[in-house]
């Protein structure tokens, strides 16, 4: 985990950063047993996520791929090495995503980072505070910068609360 989780801002500061980006979190591994241990919760066992003799022969990866919904189950975590408590708030929800796309496969044995930028930040009620981000998740070696598609692109809306 990285030392941005255990800082804070004050969310004057935090909601001047609209439009930049906040950071990258580390590198998380797609072996194919975190695979399967997915597919074994959601009981997604589709054989181009579980079966690597089999995703090799009939998909054009070469292997076996992640769930999609593995990338976006990382978020949160990826998030944690990035966002920053906010001060005083006393918790902090997801509220959702108004777009969550999976623009390209994550080959097993790859490995996936989250880029967060601040897209919105709202205060429609007082003691609440909405945060929109911008979030790509990039697998390693086709990274965005250097011209590569990003594995997921999303909008991810957070709420975070202050007690009186």
């Amino acid at each position: 985990m990285s030392d941005n989780f255990r800082t804070t801002a004050a969310v004057e500061d935090y909601v001047a950063r609209e439009g930049q980006e906040i950071g990258v979190s580390r590198w998380f591994d797609m072996p194919q047993s975190r695979i399967d241990a997915f597919a074994d919760v959601t009981e997604d066992w589709f054989y181009i996520h579980t079966n690597p003799e089999r995703a090799a022969a009939q998909t054009p990866w070469g292997g076996t791929i992640a769930h999609g919904f593995l990338t976006a189950s990382l978020l949160s975590a990826m998030a944690y090495d990035v966002l920053p408590r906010l001060e005083g708030s006393t918790r902090g929800v997801n509220y959702g995503f108004d777009r969550l796309r999976f623009v390209a496969p994550v080959p097993v044995d790859s490995r996936v980072r989250g880029r967060f930028t601040l897209s919105q930040a709202m205060t429609e009620k007082p003691g609440e505070v909405t945060l929109h981000y911008g979030v790509a998740v990039e697998i390693e070696g086709q990274e965005i910068a250097a011209g590569g598609r990003p594995a997921l692109a999303a909008d991810w809306i957070t709420r975070q609360f202050y007690d009186a």
